[in-house]
C-alpha cells in the first residue's frame, strides 16, 4: 500500500478495534462472537464466542479444499488456525498496520497480499476464497469479479457477513451490502448455490454487549472528561462544543441514541453464510466479467 494514501474511517476503526480488543480485552480475533443458548452475553465470554464463530466458519468448508484465499485477515488468527488445520493459505489486508500484526505472527507461512482486495494481482489460483467479515467493505462487483478470477474451477466462494435487509426506518448500525442486490448480482456470475445459513440470531446478541459497554464504561468516561475541559477551559470547550455541534450531536444520536441494540440489528440487517461453487460461465456471464 502507498505509504502516503489517507486511511478510510473504516480502517482506522478496524486497527482501533485490533488495539482495544487485543491489549484490553486479550482477544484474537476483529469478527463477531456467534453466541450459543448455553453462553451467557457478557464480556468475559466474548473470547468463546469468537472461537465460536471460527468453529462455525472452518465447519462450513467443504471436503477437498487445499488452498484458500483470506481476504481481509484482521490479525492473521484464522489465517494461523487454517494453516494449523492443513490448509495452505494466503492473505489480504489492506492496512499497514494489520498486516504488520499478520506478519509478525505468521512469518513466511503466508503470502500476504497488502492491499485492497480490487486491486490484488496474481497468478495464483485457490480452492476458497473467504471473506469472514469482510465483504462488506469491498464494492461488490468488484468483489465478486476478483474472486471469480482467483478461484479454480469447481472452487468455492464462502462469505459469512453481515447484510442490509429491505427494512422501513434508519438503521445506525453501518456495514453491508444490500441483500437484494447481492442476489442480483451474484445470478450474474457462473456460481452455483450450496448454501446460506442465517445466524442473525446467534451475532446480534454483539450490539447489546457493545450498548452496555458504551453505556456503562464509554459515556461515563466522555462526560468525566468533557466535565475537567469544561471547568479547566471553559471558554475553549465551550467554542469547541459551538464550533463541532453537529459532529458532535451525529456522534451522540449514534453511539448513544439507543439505536445500536439486538433488536434493532435483527430489524435492519442479516447476518448470513453463503457458500457458491464457481462453475463454467455461460455466454451471457463471460459477457458481464
Amino acid at each position: 500500500m502507498n505509504k502516503q494514501e489517507k486511511k478510510s474511517s473504516r480502517e482506522v476503526g478496524l486497527e482501533l478495534a485490533a488495539i482495544g480488543g487485543k491489549y484490553l480485552l486479550n482477544l484474537e480475533h476483529l469478527h463477531y462472537g456467534y453466541w450459543t443458548g448455553d453462553l451467557e452475553v457478557n464480556i468475559a465470554n466474548l473470547h468463546k464466542a469468537q472461537e465460536n464463530y471460527t468453529d462455525f466458519l472452518f465447519s462450513q468448508i467443504p471436503e477437498g479444499v487445499e488452498t484458500i484465499l483470506d481476504v481481509g485477515c484482521g490479525l492473521g488468527k484464522t489465517v494461523k488456525k487454517l494453516i494449523d488445520g492443513g490448509y495452505r493459505v494466503d492473505c489480504v489486508s489492506p492496512s499497514s498496520f494489520l498486516s504488520e500484526q499478520v506478519r509478525c505472527l505468521l512469518g513466511n507461512t503466508t503470502h500476504l497480499f497488502e492491499c485492497p482486495y480490487e486491486k490484488m494481482e496474481t497468478e495464483k489460483r485457490y480452492d476458497l476464497v473467504l471473506f469472514a467479515e469482510s465483504f462488506q467493505y469491498i464494492p461488490l462487483e468488484k468483489s465478486l469479479k476478483q474472486t471469480v478470477r482467483f478461484l479454480n474451477k469447481g472452487g468455492y466462494l464462502l462469505i459469512c457477513d453481515i447484510f442490509k435487509m429491505e427494512a422501513k426506518g434508519k438503521c445506525v448500525v453501518g456495514g453491508g451490502h444490500k441483500l437484494t442486490q447481492f442476489h442480483e448480482r451474484i445470478e450474474l456470475c457462473p456460481f452455483e448455490f450450496v448454501t446460506d445459513v442465517d445466524i442473525t440470531e446467534q451475532t446480534a446478541p454483539n450490539l447489546d454487549l457493545l450498548d452496555d459497554a458504551v453505556k456503562n464504561v464509554v459515556a461515563p468516561a466522555l462526560d468525566s472528561s468533557l466535565g475537567f475541559l469544561q471547568r479547566r477551559y471553559p471558554l475553549m470547550t465551550k467554542f469547541l462544543k459551538w464550533k463541532y455541534k453537529k459532529q458532535i450531536n451525529k456522534m451522540y444520536d449514534k453511539y448513544f441514541g439507543g439505536g445500536r441494540t439486538a433488536d434493532e440489528f435483527k430489524k435492519f440487517k442479516s447476518y448470513r453464510l453463503f457458500l457458491y461453487r464457481k462453475m463454467q460461465p455461460a455466454a451471457d456471464q463471460e459477457h458481464y466479467f
